[in-house]
């Protein structure tokens, strides 16, 4: 997520996003860059208008948030920890291809 960071970091800035630029910003930062990710991240927003994809994606309606949890401490069942961490991982699926939109 670092590097979506740093590339919307640089476009806001109006510096071109390239692999030494998000370099610098990510150690900045004080995380050690992965200059695969960060070399597969730049070649794929080549195709992309930024200032386009912020747009569409303010325009996208927001998920609802989660229901809080049942007051009285009652544990859960296997089963119902097991529904939890699929509910999560499909949250978790529609947000990684609502952000696989932003960039292609």
């Amino acid at each position: 997520m670092e590097y979506v960071y740093a590339a919307l970091m640089l476009h806001r800035l109006g510096k071109e996003v390239n692999e030494d630029s998000m370099k610098k910003i990510v150690e900045a930062a004080g995380a050690k860059p992965d200059n695969t990710k960060i070399k597969a991240l730049v070649t794929a927003l080549g195709e992309v208008n930024i200032d386009e994809a912020l747009k569409t994606a303010m325009a996208a309606p927001v998920a609802a948030p989660a229901a809080p949890a049942a007051a009285g401490g009652a544990t859960k069942t296997p089963a119902a920890k097991e529904e939890k961490k699929e509910e999560e991982g499909k949250a978790q699926e529609e947000a990684l291809s609502g952000l696989s939109s932003l960039f292609g």
